[in-house]
């Protein structure tokens, strides 16, 4: 917890070690059970189906009833597989707003999720802008999701970006309006960096942010009292690339790969500079990670996978990345 005075928090080189927390391990995840949910749902309608073809054949007033029952059940699944209410994406986003609410229960923010599970985090900073859809490509081409941390002045320009980003599902996290360190800043310029940020991400098709991040990870007790009144979480990272110093997409890879480990949140960014060595970087890092046996989640998911341990540290250095 802050004390109240001003602090800049950056990952150390070399990140902590967490061991699992047996209390929240669970014999089959809740996403598992929801999965087997959907396959039955499907089996079923294929067996009413069946049953209908069948009752068809003898006529009568049967064949009308199996047709409805089996245009009911497809029309539950057809429901499942949509994006509104009772869907299995709804269902997910629940599950993982219900995850973030219960972090919050027992601190306010994040550096490092459990280690339950193999699961990695990755995150981008500073965006929208010119490169975030070189990065949108790529997560897409290999099938991974990503936490997006968003800075309100440049929606302006490349909005674009948040409402693909916003399309796509992936979360987007308040970044403030204008990328200030907050724990420079009163409480009456903080409360404005944040909500002028969030409306700003508001506008293109993101909801209010349950993520924020704190640039150059500067913050103090009055970040974490304004983040308490509006229901946000702070999410710091494990590991940081330093790819916003440009030091080579080989560099940037070694130093992704090498502070991996499970429940890991790593930061690279989008926007903020020339992104390019990131972009190249990032198929890399994810192949490499792969190999590994590291699955690829959002930063809620990582949170409702693998319940992040109460004690989470923090190194005071210099400014830093974020």
């Amino acid at each position: 917890m802050d004390d109240g005075t001003t602090a800049t928090r950056k990952t150390l080189a070399r990140p902590f070690d967490h061991s699992p927390n047996p209390s929240f391990r669970r014999s089959v995840q809740p996403h598992h059970r929801r999965r087997r949910a959907i396959a039955g749902l499907v089996l079923t309608a294929i067996a009413a189906l069946a049953v209908g073809l069948v009752m068809g054949a003898r006529g009568g007033t049967v064949v009308h009833r199996s047709a409805h029952s089996t245009a009911a059940y497809f029309e539950r699944i057809h429901t499942l597989g949509g994006v509104g209410p009772g869907s299995f994406a709804a269902e997910e986003a629940g599950a993982e707003t219900a995850a973030i609410n219960r972090t919050l229960s027992y601190t306010p923010y994040v550096r490092i999720a459990g280690a339950q599970h193999k699961e990695i985090a990755l995150t981008f900073d500073d965006g929208p802008g010119p490169y975030t859809p070189q990065v949108l490509s790529v997560l897409e081409r290999t099938g991974v999701p990503g936490t997006f941390f968003e800075v309100g002045v440049v929606e302006k320009d490349f909005h674009a970006a948040t409402s693909q980003i916003a399309s796509a599902g992936y979360p987007i996290g308040d970044h403030t309006e204008n990328h200030s360190p907050m724990g420079k800043l009163s409480p009456k310029d903080q409360k404005s960096q944040l909500l002028q940020g969030a409306g700003a991400i508001g506008q293109y098709g993101a909801p209010f942010p349950r993520l924020f991040r704190p640039p150059y990870g500067s913050w103090d007790g009055a970040t974490l009292r304004l983040l308490h009144r509006y229901h946000m979480l702070m999410v710091l990272w494990t590991v940081d690339t330093d790819d916003y110093l440009r030091p080579g997409v080989a560099r940037i890879v070694h130093s992704a790969v090498a502070g991996a480990r499970p429940g890991a949140i790593i930061l690279l960014h989008d926007a903020g500079g020339d992104r390019a060595e990131t972009v190249a970087a990032l198929p890399k890092i994810i192949s490499q990670l792969r190999r590994r046996g590291y699955r690829f989640v959002t930063v809620p998911r990582l949170l409702l996978d693998n319940p992040a341990p109460a004690n989470q540290h923090f190194s005071a250095v210099a400014l830093g990345g974020g």
